[in-house]
């Protein structure tokens, strides 16, 4: 194990903070208020040491770049949001997804992702369906 410095404490107190599976891009917004100066190929020499000492997590979604999470949690799965395309843990899961294999396969882990808008991307609420409220205009 490498020795934890000044630079790797902030990226991972930059990913603990968001609570989300960061971008090394993000990472480096959030950890540079804490080391001017930081460099993006600094974030990932210290991401990959991180996840190699188990510390940090890659989260891989199909056709995306790596995000990088807390190591340690249950089981989870992760939301994207299709507007700002950030990702947010989903602390739910639908249970054994083994009915679903092709018969005779054996079912050893899965992954969901689920896409939509988050709260920050989502318009108001409103049933699905529903037309748009028109705003009249004053006379």
């Amino acid at each position: 194990m490498e020795r934890n410095t000044r630079q790797r404490t902030a990226i991972r107190q930059a990913i603990a903070d968001a609570a989300r599976p960061l971008l090394p891009q993000e990472i480096l917004q959030a950890a540079e208020v804490e080391v001017p100066g930081l460099s993006l190929a600094t974030v990932y020499r210290n991401l990959r040491t991180l996840v190699d000492d188990g510390e940090l997590l890659a989260v891989t979604l199909p056709g995306e770049v790596a995000r990088y999470e807390i190591a340690g949690a249950e089981h989870h799965h992760h939301f994207q949001c299709l507007s700002c395309q950030r990702v947010f843990e989903v602390h739910a899961c639908p249970g054994n997804l083994a009915s679903l294999a092709p018969q005779g396969f054996v079912v050893e882990r899965h992954e969901l992702t689920l896409y939509g808008r988050c709260t920050d991307c989502s318009e108001p609420a409103r049933a699905p369906g529903a037309p748009k409220t028109l705003r009249s205009k004053s006379r």
